[in-house]
C-alpha cells in the first residue's frame, strides 16, 4: 500500500478509507502501515484544528479579567492613560521593556506577548536628563557646574558596584523609569551616605527583633526626628533624597564603598503609613538580601512582584509593624476605636493600622484623615523639594 502525505481534504478522506482497510487487517506490513498512516492523519487534522495563539492585546484584556484588573492598574507597566488604551485596542505594539513588565508583574506568558508582530526596541540605558540633572543641584547634591559625567565618576569611585546598576533591571522597577535618572539618583545617595559616620557603638544588628522595635518606635514622640540616630546604631545609614523625574521610586537598600548599607527613602508618598512601611520593607532588604553580587536594590512599592526577595521583605515588614497574632483581631468592619486598640496592643502609630487595612481592604477613602498624609516631608527638609 502506497502512503502519500494529505494536502487536502481529497487526500484525508482517501487516508481514512485506507485507515479503516488497514485496521481489520492482522498481518504485521498492515500494522506498520497503519501506524504510519495514522502519524499521517494526525499531523493533518492538528494543522487543521490547531488554535491560533492570542494577540498580545487579548491575552492582556484576559489576564486583566482574570485579576479583576483595570487599565489604571497597568500604568506601572505600559505607561501613560493614552498609551494603554493604544495597547489594548491593538493600535500600539508592546516594547520590549513592557513585554518584560507584564511577563514578570502579571505573569503573561511571554510568547503571547510577543506575538507575531514587530515590537518597538527596548530603551537604551541613557544619560540623565536635564530634568533630573536640575533637580540634583537644586537639592543641592550635584555641583553647579558639574557635569552629569563627572557626577557619576565621582559616586562610581565610592561605590564602584554602581556600574551594575544599569546593566540590570529589578523586578521591583517601574517599567516607564529613566534609567538615566535612576542611576544619577543612586549615585546621589552613595554620595550624601560618604559624608555620614556611624558611632563607634553601632551594633550591626539585622534581626527581626531589632525591626520590631524600629517598627515601635513609630509610636513615641518625634519618631520621625529619632530614625536616623536609631538606624545609626544598628550599623545603618539612613538618606532621605527626593525622587527625581522618571524614577517613580519609594526607596532602596544599597551598600556605600566599604560595605555599609544604606537605607534611602523617597517620602514621594508623604504619609505616615508609606514612610514606616518602606522603611521596614528595605531593612529587610539589608537584612537579608544586600549580599555579595546584589548591592543596589531599589524599589517602586506600587508595582507587583513576584520575585522572591520582594515576597520576603513585604513579610518581614508586615510582621514588624503589626504581627500577625495582632493584625488578625483587626479583620472585618474595622472602626476608629478598634483601629486605635490594634495600633496600641502593637506599639505603633495608627497611621500604620489605617494603612494596612486600606491596602487590604482595597478601600482608600476609609481612613483617609488617619494614614498622616502631610507629616513627614516637613521632618526632612533638606534633600526634598
Amino acid at each position: 500500500m502506497t502512503i502519500k502525505p494529505i494536502r487536502n481534504e481529497q487526500d484525508y478522506s482517501a487516508a481514512l478509507e485506507q485507515a479503516a482497510d488497514l485496521i481489520v487487517r492482522e498481518d504485521a506490513r498492515s500494522r506498520d502501515d497503519l501506524d504510519v498512516l495514522q502519524a499521517v492523519i494526525e499531523r493533518w487534522e492538528t494543522a487543521q484544528c490547531a488554535i491560533p495563539a492570542p494577540t498580545p492585546m487579548h491575552a492582556i484584556r484576559f489576564r486583566m479579567e482574570q485579576l479583576g484588573l483595570t487599565a489604571r492598574d497597568l500604568k506601572p507597566y505600559l505607561g501613560s492613560k493614552s498609551r494603554i488604551s493604544e495597547i489594548l485596542s491593538g493600535q500600539r505594539q508592546l516594547t520590549v521593556d513592557q513585554i518584560r513588565a507584564l511577563n514578570r508583574h502579571l505573569r503573561i506568558p511571554a510568547e503571547s506577548l510577543i506575538g507575531e508582530t514587530k515590537h518597538e526596541p527596548p530603551r537604551k540605558p541613557s544619560t540623565a536628563s536635564i530634568a533630573a540633572i536640575e533637580k540634583l543641584k537644586t537639592l543641592g547634591v550635584m555641583k553647579t557646574r558639574e557635569g552629569i559625567d563627572a557626577f557619576l565618576a565621582r559616586a562610581r569611585k565610592a561605590a564602584p558596584a554602581m556600574a551594575m546598576l544599569r546593566k540590570s533591571r529589578t523586578d521591583r522597577t517601574n517599567a516607564k523609569t529613566d534609567l538615566g535618572a535612576l542611576e544619577a539618583w543612586c549615585a546621589a545617595v552613595l554620595l550624601i551616605a560618604e559624608q555620614k559616620t556611624l558611632p563607634k557603638s553601632a551594633k550591626r544588628d539585622r534581626s527581626p527583633e531589632a525591626a520590631r522595635r524600629l517598627a515601635q518606635l513609630s509610636g513615641k514622640r518625634n519618631s520621625l526626628a529619632r530614625v536616623e540616630a536609631e538606624l545609626a546604631k544598628l550599623g545603618i545609614i539612613l538618606v532621605i533624597l527626593d525622587h527625581l523625574p522618571g524614577t517613580f521610586l519609594d526607596g532602596a537598600a544599597m551598600c556605600r564603598g566599604d560595605g555599609t548599607p544604606i537605607i534611602a527613602l523617597t517620602l514621594r508618598h508623604d504619609r505616615l503609613d508609606n514612610f514606616w512601611f518602606t522603611l521596614l520593607h528595605e531593612f529587610a532588604h539589608v537584612s537579608c538580601h544586600l549580599v555579595e553580587g546584589t548591592t543596589i536594590i531599589v524599589d517602586d512599592l506600587e508595582v507587583s512582584s513576584s520575585e522572591g526577595i520582594e515576597a520576603e521583605a513585604d513579610a518581614f515588614a508586615r510582621e514588624a509593624l503589626i504581627p500577625i497574632k495582632t493584625w488578625q483581631t483587626a479583620s472585618g468592619d474595622l472602626g476608629t476605636e478598634e483601629l486605635m486598640a490594634v495600633a496600641a496592643k502593637a506599639g505603633v502609630h495608627p497611621a500604620i493600622v489605617a494603612g494596612r487595612w486600606r491596602y487590604e481592604n482595597q478601600d482608600y477613602r476609609r481612613f483617609s484623615k488617619l494614614v498622616g498624609r502631610g507629616e513627614v516631608r516637613c521632618h526632612f527638609v533638606s534633600t526634598v523639594a
